[in-house]
């Protein structure tokens, strides 16, 4: 990571002008008590896929999963954290990395693995990514198609389109004296 003098002004511009590789590094997430013993480190780069606790904010205390991460914006998209927009309709909300601590690290990338020096032996299903049989058999088995009637009965009218929706329009103005009277000339 290129160092930049101790400005601020200096500071702000290196944040800004940084390339993805670098925004990658300062997009480091610490990692929980349990998770810096295993892996012998303060913090790691967040990932899609990890699991991470919300510290500040309304949803402090949340656990939930990676959904996106944003490069651009130095931002983290997590599952089920949303806002009501103002037309009612829930968006996801995005918090900045140091809101975050990462409880469990997805290891389904090999690069990763190696990165944070785990032995294959040492990785569990989970972690993989993979489904635990427990997860498979709880999930409920597709149902059957349901047999289709001998004789289908035709349709005895055809369905109506729905009716267009009418465009908003604008009020229409109150009628100026002279206008009526034009109106009633050319009548």
């Amino acid at each position: 990571m290129r160092s930049s003098p101790h400005s601020p002004r200096r500071q702000r511009k290196a944040l800004y002008t940084a390339d993805s590789f670098e925004r990658r590094r300062r997009m480091n997430v610490l990692l929980s008590r349990e998770l810096r013993a295993r892996f012998r480190r303060r913090s790691a780069p967040v990932r899609k896929g990890d699991t991470v606790r919300v510290l500040s904010g309304s949803f402090v205390g949340r656990e939930e999963r990676v959904a996106r991460v944003n490069r651009r914006s130095y931002s983290v998209t997590l599952d089920n954290v949303t806002l009501k927009a103002a037309d009612e309709k829930l968006k996801p909300l995005a918090l900045r990395t140091g809101h975050l601590v990462i409880t469990r690290l997805n290891l389904s990338d090999p690069w990763r693995r190696r990165a944070l020096k785990v032995r294959e032996e040492d990785v569990t299903p989970e972690e993989r990514g993979e489904a635990t049989e427990a997860e498979e058999s709880a999930a409920p088995a597709p149902a059957a198609p349901e047999p289709a009637p001998a004789e289908t009965p035709a349709p005895e009218e055809p369905a109506e389109p729905p009716a267009p929706k009418r465009a908003r329009t604008k009020r229409a103005a109150a009628p100026t004296p002279g206008a009526a009277e034009t109106e009633e000339d050319e009548a």
